[in-house]
């Protein structure tokens, strides 16, 4: 069998962080008030950690945490369990399903980056650490604003969400699109990566709009340029320990990665 030469023929693209949400503030927002409403306090950084997780693995890392532990003991009597988490992700999902609409904005540069994946008949997927029930609110909201992918695969489709592999090569499948390095995987969390590179595809990070920053566009825009540089060296080199090929700021940046990845595909290399 003959190596694939390129091109690219799928971007399978994760969503809060990536291409809505810029700064990923509804998950972060979500996990915090949760934890809240069982008189556990959670940092915002703390609630970022897990991100990108199937929202109820992610509540199980919570939970792990030392200072969560022993708070959660004081209120309860007890360690937190499975019974216990259980229960918090069924009260998470409609929790999480009431504020996704405030955080649903399409980020800046998003539109017209599909709008040169298609120009070159490149197809749009999408992963997500959301159950179906969440984009159920999501999904429409993009669609309104423009982003209307080729699949959408959320965590609980799957057997396993990330960093397993299954959403992206189910993304593939739904596609019609092989073998793996033909795709590439786009995200802002360390899970997005591993997601991506189980797969065996090529695998971007990104950093000034998603949960590596966890920013709004206001308040990057405010950041003096050492700040905002510091955060962006800091962003890329976890991005890049996680085993990203590319780090890009924003999806705003992401074609002439795709070119550089056709050009590496033409001399056959795989990811």
């Amino acid at each position: 069998m003959s190596r694939y030469k390129g091109p690219v023929r799928a971007v399978i693209f994760d969503w809060a962080g990536t291409v809505v949400d810029f700064g990923s503030r509804a998950p972060a927002r979500g996990f915090v008030e949760l934890l809240r409403r069982h008189g556990v306090g959670l940092t915002e950084a703390q609630a970022r950690g897990p991100m990108g997780l199937h929202k109820r693995n992610h509540i199980a890392e919570l939970l792990r945490i030392p200072d969560v532990i022993e708070q959660w003991r004081v209120r309860t009597g007890s360690d937190p369990g499975e019974v216990d988490i259980d229960r918090l992700y069924a009260e998470f999902v409609p929790l999480q399903s009431s504020i996704l609409a405030e955080h649903a904005d399409i980020i800046p540069g998003c539109l017209k980056t599909v709008g040169h994946l298609r120009s070159e008949n490149i197809l749009i997927g999408s992963t997500t650490g959301y159950s179906r029930a969440m984009m159920d609110v999501l999904e429409p909201v993009a669609q309104i604003a423009g982003f209307r992918p080729d699949a959408v695969v959320t965590a609980d489709e799957v057997p396993q969400g990330r960093p397993a592999p299954w959403m992206a090569l189910l993304a593939a499948m739904r596609l019609g699109v092989y073998p793996a390095e033909a795709c590439v995987k786009v995200g802002d969390t360390i899970a997005d990566i591993g997601e991506g590179l189980n797969a065996g595809m090529w695998t971007i990070g990104v950093t000034e709009t998603g949960n590596e920053f966890g920013y709004s566009e206001a308040e990057l825009e405010a950041l003096s340029a050492t700040r905002r540089e510091a955060l962006g060296s800091h962003a890329q080199e976890r991005l890049k320990q996680a085993g990203a090929h590319f780090g890009i700021t924003g999806v705003d940046a992401l074609m002439p990665v795709i070119h550089e990845i056709n050009r590496r595909l033409a001399r056959g290399e795989r990811p």
